[in-house]
């Protein structure tokens, strides 16, 4: 039995597909297909049912790979400690980002940390919360940054920034003529919202709900990404709130559909996040202090009130 072997089974227990899991280890599948075979058969069992599509863990595969998870976490653990005694920044880092901060964020620190370590490996990967938190917990990532507080006390948190919330009211909305908004002039039912799986969504809802409005209601649409939404709202559909972030970029034109709220305005808190066994510390400390350095320069906000983005 090898750490290969291990890790090349715990790839084809997520992705539930060998062909997937030899591009993810980096090998074809013939040699990953081979390597699981050999330990089925010195354990003297069947891991996977080959014949389920996709395919799944039969009962004692369930079993191995949980242990699995361990010994080739642990093994992971041994390499991390002589780097953390060293001082070392280097390796792989496995970084998970939530949607709705991906493209705003990402851009701003990524060219820099890269630059300033360019011993790190950074692999990094689109994921809801609800990803993030089983990744972390799996070990299948070693950081992550998203929309907090999530609640969980297995996952450490370390706020990176708040990000208020801004209204983008169409021409024709009942809005429109104000300077600036107060949460209490939201109703659910105007709002444009996310779809499912964007915790952005949970949180807007929870800043409606506030006012005890309508909370039976149902909104009119849900989109996938932030420019359908504007697209939509600019069309007079509704008004549709966006973090702050994502107002950077907009033309001019677009601004002047933009409205802030009045102080404090409703914001996310954006952290960066990982499991409380986390050993590379030394990277997770120069992902955040690069991040710190650069979006000082973006956000400058403090006086907020910070929405969750636990659905309530």
């Amino acid at each position: 039995m090898t750490i290969t072997q291990l890790k090349y089974t715990l790839s084809v227990a997520e992705h539930k597909n060998f062909t997937v899991a030899a591009e993810h280890c980096f090998v074809t599948q013939p040699t990953l297909s081979m390597q699981i075979q050999k330990l089925e058969e010195e354990l003297d069992a069947k891991i996977f049912n080959r014949s389920k599509k996709p395919i799944e863990l039969t009962p004692v595969g369930e079993k191995i790979v949980e242990q699995a998870k361990v010994i080739v976490d642990e093994s992971n653990r041994i390499i991390d400690i002589v780097h953390q005694q060293k001082g070392y920044i280097g390796g792989e880092f496995k970084l998970g980002i939530i949607p709705t901060v991906m493209p705003t964020l990402l851009p701003m620190f990524l060219k820099n940390f890269t630059r300033t370590y360019p011993k790190v490996q950074l692999v990094i990967e689109e994921l809801t919360t609800d990803e993030i938190i089983r990744k972390l917990t799996d070990g299948y990532i070693d950081a992550a940054i998203a929309a907090t507080p999530l609640g969980n006390e297995a996952i450490k948190e370390r706020v990176l920034y708040y990000e208020p919330f801004v209204g983008l009211i169409p021409n024709e909305h009942r809005l429109f003529s104000k300077s600036k908004l107060d949460v209490e002039d939201l109703e659910l039912e105007d709002v444009l919202l996310l779809e499912d799986g964007h915790c952005f969504k949970n949180s807007v809802i929870n800043l409606c709900k506030m006012n005890k409005k309508d909370d039976d209601k149902k909104f009119h649409l849900e989109s996938g990404s932030f420019d359908t939404l504007i697209k939509l709202s600019k069309d007079g559909l509704g008004m549709t709130l966006l973090p702050y972030l994502n107002t950077l970029d907009l033309s001019e034109e677009d601004k002047k559909y933009l409205r802030e709220f009045n102080t404090p305005p409703p914001a996310r808190e954006v952290s960066l996040i990982y499991h409380k066994s986390q050993l590379k510390m030394q990277l997770i400390e120069a992902l955040k202090s690069n991040i710190d350095g650069i979006i000082r320069g973006a956000i400058a906000f403090s006086d907020v009130d910070i929405i969750s983005p636990i659905r309530k």
